[in-house]
């Protein structure tokens, strides 16, 4: 089973490189965020993509969240769902036997930053709800949080800025804890200190690969345990994210 993940920043702006990347890659569990879009504004050739079942979930020029799950995968039309803390069309989720996913765009924070941690602390419970009920959960998603220094590039490390603080770093921890769930990316990859995921849109920074690592795939450690590959598509798209795929056994 293949898992991605990509902040598109505006479907529509990507419509073109969403349709050929999954065309090739073909991935089973496929979740998207900052789409930009509601749902009537999702370009027709993705609002029934093919082979898919699929959820938009967003307002217009803003936010939200896609989640598409292949028929091959998912005989049946699953019920996506969105819990009580989606604010601003910022998640959605998936359940299909004893699995849970989800499509998660946590706040960025500069506007408001009490919300953006709001958001985490609701992350945690449900973490630690679906752990508390035997659900194996993956967390897929923009969480615009670094866990550490080595996921800023050495030239963007900038003590207390919004995305390394260390509140807000101690709070991503807790969900990642709670939840007893394993940052896959750093675990198949510890070692690496240019694992990144966004990079600032001027100056070639992404040519350059001075970037922060903000979107993951979390994994429960009986899904972890299964996943033999992680990687981050770092050439792929014009957005300023790269899409961060998983290979679960």
């Amino acid at each position: 089973m293949k898992i991605a993940t990509w902040n598109v920043n505006g479907i529509r702006a990507r419509q073109s490189q969403v349709l050929e990347w999954v065309s090739s890659d073909q991935p089973d569990i496929l979740c998207l965020q900052e789409i930009k879009a509601a749902r009537e504004q999702v370009p027709e050739a993705l609002s029934h993509l093919p082979g898919y079942w699929c959820c938009w979930h967003g307002e217009r020029a803003y936010s939200g969240v896609g989640l598409h799950i292949r028929h091959a995968v998912c005989p049946d039309p699953p019920r996506f769902e969105h819990p009580d803390f989606d604010n601003e069309t910022r998640i959605a989720t998936v359940r299909f036997g004893n699995m849970v996913i989800a499509s998660v765009y946590v706040p960025n924070g500069g506007k408001d930053f009490a919300a953006k941690m709001r958001f985490l602390e609701a992350m945690e419970r449900y973490a630690a709800d679906c752990r508390s009920k035997g659900l194996d959960l993956l967390l897929c998603g923009d969480m615009n949080v670094t866990r550490t220094d080595r996921d800023v590039h050495p030239k963007e490390r900038k003590a207390n800025v919004i995305g390394q603080r260390p509140d807000e770093r101690e709070l991503f921890e807790r969900v990642i804890v709670s939840g007893g769930m394993v940052d896959v990316g750093r675990a198949l990859d510890p070692e690496n200190d240019q694992l990144f995921t966004w990079w600032p849109p001027w100056r070639n920074m992404r040519q350059k690969n001075i970037g922060w690592r903000l979107d993951y795939i979390l994994a429960n450690e009986s899904i972890a345990s299964r996943i033999n590959q992680c990687v981050v598509l770092a050439q792929l798209g014009t957005s300023d994210h790269a899409p961060v795929v998983a290979v679960l056994d």
